[in-house]
């Protein structure tokens, strides 16, 4: 089925610290899938399976334990459009009353007052009521906007000079706009919030899509949307051995979803990394669930690799991890190293590190 390539806009609303591009799971599901055929992806990141799948007409579901990629993986599979999401931005804006502003020197650098208030009537807004399609559209938007670099046209984020893709840490970010005498901007953010909406949501496929926040060790968290489908698909890629920073590294945007005006250094609800074997341990948790709810014909692809400061085969910890969980490993392809294709990881490294050898990991129902 041909894709359109303004279709994949949308996969770009919000960055997020993910390790393969569309390509990898539109390629599978458009040579291999099947009209009807359910998706699964349990470490959905930032919903690059599950926006595959709506451009191809496929149910999907998604599940990750950081509400940051929860929160952009259901604005990419949400319908909406760019006259509901725009209605329902100037009601909240309209309807906005006293709410609570963070305060301190970060805040004060980092935001124009003004632009922050209206940031902030938008997350009070979130957190009485995200339900309707539109609201979860508009969450997204703003989750891409809440931090970038200024622009010299007309402004694309609400922040002060910032990187797009991780957020700045406030001690250091604070001494480099005050160095740099950096005054923040006063934004429009229903402006930027209109351009982003006509940029991300004009004329996209209807699709059937889920996400939930949950945590893919629980079988709970896996139960298929529908009692009467299960999935054929799951392709994925886990957090690889060592990488432990989404947390820290979305803390403005988890602060938007709820979380702290601090910095969060905790590592609750992922993977655990002590170690190899206790790694592939709580991945096989996730591989039994996956197969438990997985039609007699599934077909699991696993991308995964490693980084260069934890001494551990990839290989050996996905063989592990799959040994006596209901799957069967059918084939190994080396898929390259990241730097062969875009490498999201360079754009969150302060130094840019020699990526290791990924692999595609092929296996079947047992």
């Amino acid at each position: 089925m041909p894709v359109l390539t303004e279709d994949a806009t949308l996969n770009g609303i919000c960055p997020y610290f993910t390790m393969f591009p569309l390509d990898f799971p539109l390629g599978i599901l458009s040579k291999r899938a099947a009209k009807g055929d359910w998706v699964l992806d349990p470490f959905c990141g930032r919903g690059t399976t599950n926006f595959a799948s709506r451009l191809l007409g496929l149910p999907s579901l998604g599940i990750d334990s950081n509400p940051v990629a929860a929160a952009i993986t259901a604005a990419k599979v949400v319908n909406s459009d760019v006259a509901e999401i725009l209605r329902e931005a100037r009601a909240i804006m309209a309807e906005s009353s006293a709410t609570s502003v963070p305060r301190g020197e970060f805040w004060k650098w980092a935001y124009d007052r003004a632009t922050l208030t209206d940031i902030c009537y938008l997350r009070q807004a979130f957190l009485h009521d995200c339900k309707s399609a539109a609201r979860i559209a508009l969450r997204g938007i703003v989750l891409g906007a809440l931090h970038g670099p200024i622009q010299k046209t007309f402004p694309g984020y609400f922040s002060n000079q910032s990187p797009r893709t991780y957020a700045p840490k406030p001690a250091y970010a604070t001494r480099f706009w005050r160095d740099r005498a950096l005054a923040p901007p006063a934004v429009d953010v229903l402006g930027v919030i209109e351009r982003r909406a006509n940029r991300f949501y004009t004329d996209l496929p209807r699709g059937f899509g889920v996400c939930r926040l949950g945590d893919s060790r629980n079988a709970p968290s896996l139960a298929p949307v529908s009692r009467r489908k299960r999935f054929r698909w799951v392709i994925t890629s886990p957090p690889y051995y060592g990488m432990r920073t989404y947390f820290p590294d979305q803390w403005l945007r988890n602060w938007f979803l709820g979380g702290s005006e601090t910095v969060d250094y905790t590592n609750r609800d992922q993977i655990v990394h002590s170690s190899p074997e206790e790694f592939a341990a709580d991945l096989s948790a996730v591989w039994r669930n996956s197969a438990d709810v997985c039609n007699s014909s599934a077909d699991l692809v696993i991308r995964f690799g490693g980084i260069t400061d934890r001494r551990a085969n990839p290989l050996d910890i996905i063989k592990r991890s799959l040994a006596g969980t209901g799957w069967r490993i059918a084939t190994i392809v080396h898929a390259g190293t990241a730097s062969e294709g875009k490498r999201q990881a360079d754009a969150f490294l302060r130094k840019r590190s020699r990526p290791m050898t990924e692999y595609d990991v092929w296996a079947k129902i047992h």
